[in-house]
């Protein structure tokens, strides 16, 4: 079973995207794009949930990082 935590490797602020990014399997890049969208058309709404998430999601952890590469 896949979790999803905040990346320590792929990460510009909180590494929230860089986790998701790993959890669903996309591009970085594309996950930040999607989130500056988001946030810029919801006036804030996604910024406020970003802020949330980064706090509640825990950041990974060695074996965390290792466990998502059996998979593969």
């Amino acid at each position: 079973m896949r979790k999803l935590y905040r990346s320590t490797t792929d990460k510009m602020f909180t590494g929230l995207c860089g986790g998701l990014a790993r959890y669903f399997n996309l591009d970085t890049t594309l996950v930040r794009l999607l989130v500056a969208a988001a946030a810029f058309f919801s006036f804030g709404t996604v910024l406020f949930i970003y802020i949330i998430a980064s706090i509640f999601i825990p950041k990974e952890t060695y074996t965390s990082f290792t466990d998502s590469f059996d998979h593969y």
